[in-house]
């Protein structure tokens, strides 16, 4: 069965096409068969102006239609698409939404801050992780920045906060939001033992990367602040340079790493794993999910 997720997310409209195959064992495996990303940065005009402007509006248009003709190429029977953060925030988000759907047939959802915590949760990453610990999901995305806690197997919360890059980039963020999110965590997860992190989203993705680090080892809370340390040292050009990134990625990156710090700090953890999840991979599990009751 190939299925797909569209995330119109901030900072950047990804689409996610799998193929999900269902072994002789029963297991359910999902396969990557494309991943497109594309840095329309909606944010920037949310988050400044208030509404989404008429560039990015045809700009949003035209990577639907793109995604579209991907998706015939490729025989998807079932799409998901969601939007997150700046659409949430965007005055003309109805209008906008009306328009891509008039030019491309693809009707997409405004998802909610925590609805967006629990797609990403979808990903079940922590059930092959040990269930006597305490796990925090941390997903850093240009408007917000989504928290999923669980401990000893069980669900402890899921929230939202809008702390994102962009946001930071466009010193949008009040210092009380950041109180209120150290508060929040601090109370939550008090009482509850060693909690490890599972951090998600482009720019922690791409610290693994540049870290060298094996395949299901951790970063330490130590090697975050060290490459904070590092980014905020040299200008938007030298870390392009330096790090070879992109400039949509150059500018959030330690934006980013601030958020995952001070998440790190406040819930006591000293590690964080980064098993290459987002919230596309949430929706296309959740899709799956609801195809294959609906098939029952």
């Amino acid at each position: 069965m190939k299925i797909a997720a569209i995330d119109i997310g901030s900072n950047a409209c990804r689409l996610l096409i799998n193929d999900v195959i269902v072994n002789l064992d029963g297991k359910t495996d999902f396969i990557k068969l494309a991943l497109v990303r594309v840095p329309l940065r909606l944010g920037f005009d949310v988050f400044e102006h208030g509404k989404i402007r008429a560039k990015k509006i045809e700009q949003l248009i035209q990577t639907i239609q793109a995604y579209k003709l991907l998706l015939t190429v490729y025989e998807v029977e079932h799409l998901k698409a969601c939007a997150t953060s700046a659409m949430r925030d965007a005055e003309n988000a109805a209008e906008v939404l009306h328009l891509v759907e008039i030019n491309t047939g693809i009707r997409i959802e405004v998802i909610t801050g925590d609805a967006e915590a629990r797609f990403i949760y979808e990903n079940h990453i922590a059930e092959a992780l040990n269930n006597q610990e305490s796990y925090l999901y941390i997903d850093v995305g240009g408007g917000s920045t989504e928290l999923t806690f669980f401990s000893d197997g069980q669900l402890v919360f899921q929230h939202s906060f809008n702390i994102g890059t962009i946001r930071l980039l466009k010193d949008q963020v009040d210092k009380r939001e950041w109180t209120k999110m150290q508060k929040f965590i601090e109370a939550k997860i008090r009482g509850h033992h060693h909690v490890t992190c599972i951090g998600s989203g482009g720019n922690i993705n791409k610290i693994f990367s540049l870290s060298k680090r094996k395949e299901g080892k951790p970063l330490t809370l130590e090697m975050l602040r060290n490459y904070h340390n590092e980014f905020s040292r040299v200008s938007l050009q030298q870390r392009m340079q330096l790090y070879k990134l992109r400039e949509d990625r150059a500018d959030v990156i330690a934006p980013a790493l601030l958020i995952y710090i001070n998440v790190m700090r406040w819930a006591d953890a000293q590690e964080i794993f980064v098993p290459k999840i987002g919230l596309a991979d949430g929706l296309i599990h959740n899709l799956y999910d609801e195809v294959t009751k609906r098939e029952h």
